[in-house]
């Protein structure tokens, strides 16, 4: 029988946690807290960083962009999981679903390259830390921030610009709770080989990219740590790196996790959970592993609080 392209008058079903049908409103509480917090700790690190004049420098500048497109990358798709638990409406416009695939995308590429801005900068704090202020210019900064915008927007756009020449029939199930490109790939009837050849390209040449350039920063960081002679420089050479070292394992791990998780296991329901870890835990988690694991910003937060209570 011939499918017909029915893009344009395709809706997709977003089947979220479908294994656990009786834990809905569980779900919707824990999604909602998630969000919630995830929403106040990157908001305070932005405003933390803003208002504070010691944070005025470019990790500090890093970190509140990463904290803002962590923001983002949530708003992308747990309004739309919350609404569906809320109404029992499970359905998403094909316009609707490929935006939401672009800006995920985009957003979730932008917190990659912002890592290896980040572990870069943190690499010529202790690797060059006599040409910091050369190396790390206020001008530099902000064309490290443009240029991980504009490839995470040029990788975006061209993934979703090829889904929308692909044909769909009526009534798709996604095994997921938001539309994530490989999952949209395996509802097509076209043939998608071009698209699976482009995402593993971008893929490659994107994040295995940002990936060993934060794997080369570190190696040339612990090769200068080494050689620090006493064990309390050591520590505070390895402490100004430590928090983004967590953010940094927390984001490789779970991607990882995320494809493993995916080639390996035929449970959508696992794969969804890891799916969840990526995108609404990860960015949950960032702001707290710096607020508790660097002094800077717990002195920053106490300075704000000293001054609102001066100020009643």
């Amino acid at each position: 029988m011939v499918q017909e392209n029915q893009t344009q008058f395709t809706d997709f079903i977003l089947l979220l946690f479908s294994e656990k049908p009786n834990q809905e409103g569980l779900l919707f509480g824990l999604f909602l807290s998630m969000y919630l917090v995830t929403m106040f700790g990157n908001l305070l690190i932005m405003f933390v960083v803003g208002s504070d004049s010691h944070l005025h420098t470019p990790m500090y500048f890093l970190l509140s962009n990463l904290s803002f497109v962590d923001t983002c990358v949530v708003t992308t798709t747990v309004p739309k999981i919350l609404a569906s638990f809320r109404t029992q409406n499970k359905y998403i416009s094909y316009a609707e679903c490929v935006t939401q695939m672009f800006f995920f995308l985009f957003f979730a590429s932008i917190d990659n390259f912002l890592l290896a801005s980040m572990a870069y900068d943190r690499f010529v704090a202790i690797c060059h830390p006599l040409r910091y202020a050369e190396m790390m210019s206020s001008w530099f900064c902000g064309l490290l921030v443009i240029l991980s915008w504009s490839l995470a927007f040029l990788n975006s756009f061209l993934l979703s610009v090829m889904v929308t020449h692909l044909s769909f029939c009526t009534n798709q199930q996604i095994q997921h709770f938001f539309c994530d490109l490989p999952e949209i790939l395996k509802l097509s009837c076209s043939d998608t080989l071009i698209n699976y050849i482009l995402l593993y390209f971008l893929a490659g040449l994107l994040g295995v990219t940002s990936a060993m350039g934060i794997l080369y920063s570190y190696i040339q960081i612990a090769s200068s740590i080494i050689k620090i002679p006493s064990t309390q420089g050591k520590y505070k050479a390895f402490s100004t790196c430590g928090s983004h070292l967590c953010v940094v394992s927390l984001f490789y791990c779970t991607i990882f996790g995320v494809y493993l998780t995916s080639s390996f296991t035929n449970t959508s329901w696992k794969s969804t959970v890891v799916s969840a870890i990526y995108a609404v835990v990860t960015p949950m988690l960032n702001p707290f592993i710096y607020a508790l694991r660097n002094k800077d910003i717990k002195a920053a937060i106490r300075r704000l609080m000293s001054r609102k209570t001066s100020s009643q």
